[in-house]
This record gives structure tokens, C-alpha cells and sequence, in this order.
């Protein structure tokens, strides 16, 4: 479920998000990127900011799945929280690719 090595599809991850209870997405992108539009219900949470993540995220068990423009932001932001003992992070890609609609 949780697991590396293939390219990330961001709309079965948005699928899988939905379907997993206590989820939270985190869109990583910047403030005035993820302004310009984002999948709804994403919490903003840039990677430039990653370092204050627990005060977003406080159980280290609760399903994150991350996204950001293209992928490689929330590959950076779920490779860190992973380091820092956040077990279940899900990188679902980039919202350039998603085909669902936005706020």
C-alpha cells in the first residue's frame, strides 16, 4: 500500500486517500502555487516547511498521502517524515497530472 519503485498515479492515489480512514493529504507546492488551484480537502504544507510537519501531522501512524506539481517535492516531504518516524506516507504525485477537479 505504502510502497516505492513505481511512478506515482495521482488519481488512484486520490482514490486510495478517499477510501483510507483518518486520512490527510498534504499538497507540499507553495502557498501561491497551491492558490492557483488544489485538490479539495488538501491541506497547504510547503516543503520549505517540512521541518514543523508534527504540528500538522501529530500521530506518527496516521495515513499522509503527499503531492505537489510534478512529484518530486512530496518525494523530498515523504522521504523526510519517513526518516523522522511517520510510518504511513503515501508520495501520490504531482497535481499536474490529476484529472479530478480543484479549488
Amino acid at each position: 500500500m505504502f510502497g516505492f519503485g513505481k511512478k506515482s498515479d495521482i488519481n488512484a492515489g486520490i482514490e486510495e486517500y478517499k477510501k483510507t480512514e483518518g486520512a490527510i493529504l498534504i499538497d507540499v507546492r507553495e502557498v501561491e502555487e497551491y492558490a492557483t488551484g488544489h485538490i479539495p480537502k488538501a491541506i497547504n504544507h510547503p516543503l520549505s516547511q517540512i521541518t514543523s510537519i508534527g504540528e500538522l501531522v501529530q500521530e506518527k501512524d496516521r495515513p499522509v498521502f503527499v503531492y505537489c506539481l510534478s512529484g518530486g517535492r512530496s518525494s523530498k516531504a515523504a522521504e523526510w517524515m519517513k526518516k523522522q518516524g511517520f510510518s504511513k506516507v503515501k508520495n501520490i504525485g504531482g497535481i499536474a497530472d490529476y484529472r479530478g477537479p480543484r479549488e
